[in-house]
């Protein structure tokens, strides 16, 4: 599920920062960022335009704002788990 007003773009970037724990990036780094729709450097813009990111005045680091930072803390869990108790539990019969 994506966040509302956010691509999937975005979200790697965003992404990208939990994976290298990291509170900044270079915009090098950024625009490695592979995405199979697309990547690099302007979601990162679009996210300082949304409040996720800043950037220096050159734009050549950017780094997580608060928001960005209360996104990366949020670790969605599925509702049910695969192989659960609930679906196959032998022990109830």
């Amino acid at each position: 599920m994506l966040i509302k007003g956010m691509t999937p773009q975005e979200i790697r970037v965003l992404q990208e920062f939990r994976r290298v724990t990291s509170e900044s990036l270079s915009v090098a780094t950024i625009q490695t960022i592979k995405h199979p729709f697309g990547g690099g450097e302007a979601p990162a813009l679009s996210l300082v335009d949304k409040g996720y990111l800043a950037t220096d005045a050159a734009r050549e680091n950017f780094s997580l704002t608060p928001k960005g930072k209360e996104f990366l803390a949020y670790d969605p869990k599925p509702e049910f788990e695969e192989g659960g108790a609930v679906a196959g539990d032998e022990s109830a019969g």
